[in-house]
């Protein structure tokens, strides 16, 4: 047996792993991986029309809209007879290396010409998918091509073809499917993991007697492959198999719902799928769903032909809704467990009444009727068929019912004090750190834990490390989990892993927020604790990770198995850092923008200076609000409105965008929260490369004016030749060429108020609402920030006087002009805060404050920088080198120590 095979048989599992600017693991736990296919000239007509047209940039927004849409990878193809593919795969690529919001997801390099995938092999970023080599042209070249491959380090997609044609029956697949996967594995070395195995779907029902078997044979060969196969993955396009019912939509939902369900139990974890024509299955109506089930699994003769009969009466795709309380009639259990599941309270308190009288203890309708319910609710959720925002319903149906009943529990106890409290399923201590005011993530997967019968000890937001400590001894804790959005987080959450090693602490840690990540977790968290340290990027994976850590015949191995992948992470991932080269700053320095200011045409503001606003009518505001990171919020993934007719999560969003609209009329008619905002516009020219002096008044003590400083940062990592390396004071023209520019900065808030009437919902245990108020308020606050930019370019400013752009143009800034903000990736230092603070004097003007870690409260608030040059763009600022570091401290006047503190997650391992 070679090295090879004893590898392949070995007990352990291996995953596919992908990676843009984030990981994507294929791993047991990993629900059905969607491939977006609208970058493919083949499959979207406007993507092929804008690459012919040579509009590459407008073409990102195709990219941008699948990964805003839900695509977790976004297959890229340029094979047209019209187009030098070569060319354009590789600009293409170029400009979604640059964009964050695309290139997080892995990239698909898909094309039936070599040269075309290997350049752009040769261009991108992460572990890419190659789509696809195939035995088609023999072994030699099939060999050839996975060298070069694995070489590259990406995964491939292998269609079932050879040299005799493709594989279109159960047999074909698997002679194929086997012999590559023997060639690769065994003669190449190529890791079994990233081996996809792509099946060929091809259509059923299409009247010819051949074709009858299509599905379940792709179906059965992909068990088959999964079970024969180790470590390999299955994927395919799902739209092929209902290619004979195009035009009847509702049919081809229903026929890719069947099609998925069966497939995915099957083994096939990822594959092409239009969300807009999946439908959700347990919604298929049962007269059609038996009609499409026959096709699909081939159960029937006359299946195609009893299909094709009933599709003539199916038309449409809406679905009418009536209150239906035939539900009440039902037994108690089943009207408790539909009440959590529905999030229907109407009723809760008559049946919890019921239900009590019937127990013994009134401690049992909790940990019977109640906990049966919400575990339905867990189940629902775990497999997708329940969305985040109806389990936080859930959750106040719970509460609801739990805070009726806690009277006629103290008054047991008072009977009983033997008994003692039940501690529930586990005590979870929930803490937002020092300095950090966000807490709509942990509160969210606070709710969620609590669903799951774990007791919650909440501290809330700007918690001290010594009281998270002090709370956690107190309460007997058997998880911490701490919380943050902001960068300097990052930085309380090692100070306080440090100090529970130093304490003996034995509890796991759970670390979670928007700055946070595995990666951060494994190289500066994980190394400071000898306990498990988890990430949690989401409420459904919480309650996972949660239950395992606790599992008592089980947690030892999974404590020991989180530390052994952290372990294996960090190490990779330094191996992978070390391997980048980085200039110095004075190579990027020679390196930078190069913008013909002779040339450039400047506009003076029409308006100099500050101007306050006290309060703006919130209603202005709702046009500008951007939907989709609300949705995002609430883990319903798609792009406003599209992911309203969704048929994956379309009609949770709908239910949640009426509660929404229905929350703000309340803000609105009642009052309920206040808008400020301050805006200031200066002369402002670059200086000493990276620095923006701005003169922020003229008096008879400052006659040329009192002079403030904003500090850029500059990007080091090496690129191909010919990419500039940014920094913000590229887009000022710099003192020495004699122009003068000008420059702006803001903050805007909408979060006066929002506590206070968060905190009412939440006192009347209705969490759903106390999210939903700060939620809102943060679309809010960015749809000022939007409005503000606009009025600023168009009036008091002027340099886009003309200006006529929809909410979408906006949305999409498709405007001329940036606003970049500090703590975000072209200036991720927060310090930078201090010195916009001092120059508008916001604390003073409009309330708005600065925490010990430059957070902004209240916590509904944006601040940032308007740059006008037509040449300003974002980018992102990556890692950094110390000499960077240490130019920044000096110029800056501040210690090397805080430089270093306040620039810990750009700084590169040496």
């Amino acid at each position: 047996m070679t090295n090879n095979e004893q590898r392949i048989t070995s007990n352990e599992r291996k995953y596919l792993k992908l990676s843009g600017l984030e990981p994507l693991v294929l791993s047991e736990n990993t629900n059905f991986v969607n491939v977006g296919e609208r970058t493919n000239v083949a499959g979207s007509k406007k993507f092929l029309r804008l690459i012919k047209e040579e509009k590459f940039e407008e073409a990102l927004s195709v990219a941008r809209d699948q990964v805003d849409g839900g695509a977790q990878i976004i297959d890229i193809n340029m094979d047209d007879g019209l187009i030098d593919g070569k060319e354009a795969m590789v600009k293409f690529l170029n400009l979604v290396i640059a964009e964050p919001d695309i290139s997080r997801v892995p990239i698909m390099i898909d094309s039936s010409k070599w040269e075309i995938i290997e350049a752009g092999l040769q261009v991108v970023q992460g572990k890419c998918v190659v789509n696809s080599i195939s035995l088609k042209e023999g072994e030699e070249q099939f060999k050839h091509h996975a060298k070069l491959i694995k070489r590259y380090g990406a995964a491939v997609i292998v269609m079932a073809f050879d040299e005799t044609g493709q594989a279109d029956n159960y047999e074909r697949r698997l002679e194929i499917s086997k012999r590559s996967y023997d060639i690769l594995v065994n003669e190449v070395n190529f890791a079994p993991e990233d081996i996809i195995f792509d099946l060929n779907i091809f259509p059923v029902a299409t009247g010819m007697d051949e074709h009858k078997l299509n599905a379940i044979d792709f179906i059965e060969a992909t068990r088959w492959v999964r079970e024969n196969l180790p470590h390999c993955s299955v994927s395919g396009g799902v739209s092929n198999v209902s290619f004979s019912f195009r035009g009847n939509d509702p049919v081809r939902e229903a026929m890719h719902s069947v099609f998925l369900y069966h497939a995915i139990q099957a083994g096939m974890n990822m594959g092409i799928v239009n969300p807009s024509l999946l439908g959700v299955y347990d919604d298929i109506p049962k007269d059609l769903l038996e009609r499409v089930e026959d096709v699909i699994l081939n159960k029937r003769d006359d299946a195609t032909e009893r299909l094709l009969d009933f599709a003539e009466t199916v038309v449409g795709t809406a679905k009418e809704s009536k209150i239906d309380l035939s539900w009440r009639e039902e037994p108690l259990q089943n009207r408790i467990t539909r009440a959590l599941v529905k999030g229907i309270d109407q009723y809760i308190l008559e049946d919890i009444e019921e239900a009590r009288v019937a127990a013994d203890k009134p401690i049992e309708v909790i940990e019977g009727n109640l906990m049966t319910g919400m575990n339905v609710v867990g189940d629902l959720f775990g497999s997708g068929k329940m969305f985040l925002p109806q389990v936080v319903k859930s959750a106040r149906v719970m509460k609801k019912a739990v805070a009726y009943l806690l009277p006629y529990i103290e008054e047991e106890k008072l009977r009983n004090p033997q008994e003692g409290d039940d501690k529930g399923a586990g005590k979870i201590l929930m803490a937002t750190v020092k300095g950090d005011v966000h807490d709509i993530g942990k509160n969210i997967v606070s709710v969620v834990l609590a669903c799951n019968n774990y007791e919650i000890v909440d501290l809330g937001v700007m918690v001290p490390p010594e009281k998270i400590i002090n709370a956690a001894i107190e309460h007997d804790v058997d998880i911490i989990g701490l919380s943050g959005l902001i960068t300097p987080s990052l930085d309380e959450m090692v100070f306080l892993a440090k100090e529970m090693e130093r304490q003996n602490f034995k509890v796991p840690l759970l670390i979670g927020g928007a700055t946070t990540s595995k990666a951060h977790t494994a190289v500066k968290i994980d190394t400071q604790y000898s306990q498990a340290v988890v990430h949690v990027n989401d409420a459904s994976r919480a309650v996972t990770v949660v239950g395992d850590l606790l599992k008592k015949e089980t947690a030892t191995n999974y404590k020991q198995d989180i530390k052994l992948d952290y372990e294996s992470f960090r190490d990779k991932f330094l191996s992978r850092t070390k391997k980048k080269e980085y200039k110095t700053i004075a190579q990027a320095r020679e390196n930078k923008l190069q913008i013909a200011w002779e040339d450039s045409k400047i506009t003076k503001p029409n308006q100099l200076g500050i101007q306050t606003f006290e309060e703006v009518d919130l209603e202005k505001l709702e046009p500008f609000i951007d939907w989709s990171p609300f949705f995002r919020g609430w883990e319903l993934h798609g792009k406003y409105p599209d992911i309203l007719t969704d048929d994956v999560v379309g009609e949770q969003a709908v239910e949640l965008f009426a509660d929404a609209q229905k929350m703000l009329k309340k803000i609105f008619s009642e009052k309920r929260l206040t808008a400020k905002g301050i805006f200031g516009l200066f002369p402002a020219n670059a200086i000493n490369d990276d620095d923006i002096e701005v003169v922020a008044s003229v008096s008879e003590e400052f006659p040329e004016g009192q002079k403030r400083v904003f500090r850029t940062l500059r990007q080091q990592l090496k690129r191909r030749e010919g990419v500039p390396d940014y920094a913000l004071a590229d887009f000022i023209a710099p003192k020495a060429s004699g122009k003068q520019d000008y420059i702006g900065c803001f903050c805007v808030s909408t979060g006066f108020g929002a506590d206070e009437m968060a905190d009412a919902y939440k006192d009347n245990l209705d969490d759903y609402n106390s999210i939903l108020v700060k939620a809102l308020a943060d679309r809010l606050a960015e749809a000022y920030a939007e409005y503000l930019h606009k009025e600023v370019r168009i009036k008091h400013w002027g340099y886009a006087s003309d200006e006529t752009l929809s909410n979408e143009d906006l949305i999409n800034e498709t405007y001329k002009g940036i606003r970049p903000a500090p703590g975000y990736p072209a200036c991720p230092d927060h310090l930078e805060k201090l010195t916009i603070w001092e120059l508008l004097d916001v604390e003073h003007k409009i309330g708005v404050k600065l925490t010990e870690s430059l957070a902004m409260w209240p916590a509904s608030s944006v601040s940032g920088y308007y740059f006008a040059n037509p040449e300003a763009r974002y980018f992102g600022l990556g890692k950094i080198k110390e000499d960077q570091v240490a130019d920044f401290a000096n110029r800056k006047g501040i210690s090397l120590e805080d430089a270093s503190r306040w620039l810990a997650t750009n700084i590169a391992d040496d």
